[in-house]
């Protein structure tokens, strides 16, 4: 066996798996409303919260996305950019980033993109939107696979790095399962879905994004 075809055996078992938790019974879950956090079971589960900005900031914006959503993609290629220049980089929100799962290239790309640890976890989620229109459609597991690779290698990942985050069904579990509570917790059916200060709101133009984001600072 060739060490690809290792690699995507392993990756189809994690996929599999992990899969059961997406679409299965949800035991685990939490209902709307019950003040669970995402980040209050981050170490439990042995992840991490991807944040921007100010961890202290008045106002919290978390996006739940899939990186295989093109309307997510579209989101984070012009109205993330915004956000990003008026209230993320200025420290004036915290923003937190959440993964979805709709299928198992969703979540290879997590894993992916959390493979560079939370120095490197934003830069190669923008490569990962860029280039969703390529690796998305390229085909069957093995030429994803291959794609998400090439992204990766260009973020600077060497392909032992990448081979051993792609292998690892204990992490791939534990993602699932985390995403579930969260979805759960905060009523989330579609993606982008955002909650700002705790309300969620469903896809949106930045202005009115904008105009919800001062309010809520008192401007």
């Amino acid at each position: 066996m060739t060490r690809m075809n290792a690699i995507l055996a392993a990756i189809a078992v994690v996929a599999l798996g992990a899969w059961y938790f997406t679409s299965g019974s949800n035991n685990d879950a939490v209902p709307s409303g019950s003040g669970y956090t995402f980040s209050e079971t981050a170490s439990e589960f042995g992840l991490t919260e991807m944040t921007q900005g100010n961890p202290d900031a008045p106002v919290t914006i978390v996006e739940y996305a899939s990186f295989t959503c093109p309307h997510c993609a579209r989101f984070h290629e012009g109205a993330y950019q915004q956000l990003k220049a008026d209230y993320i980089d200025t420290n004036k929100i915290n923003f937190v980033y959440r993964e979805v799962y709709f299928d198992r290239p969703g979540l290879w790309a997590s894993m992916v993109a959390r493979c560079g640890g939370t120095e490197k976890y934003h830069g190669i989620a923008d490569l990962i939107y860029k280039g969703q229109s390529t690796w998305a459609r390229a085909g069957a597991p093995a030429e994803i696979v291959a794609e998400l690779g090439k992204i990766g290698r260009l973020a600077g990942l060497d392909g032992d790095t990448l081979d051993a985050c792609l292998q690892d069904a204990e992490k791939a579990e534990n993602l699932t399962k985390w995403e579930d509570k969260n979805m759960a917790a905060d009523g989330i059916d579609s993606t982008p879905s955002f909650v700002i200060n705790g309300k969620k709101y469903s896809n949106m133009a930045y202005p009115e994004m904008k105009a919800l984001i001062e309010t809520a600072l008192g401007n």
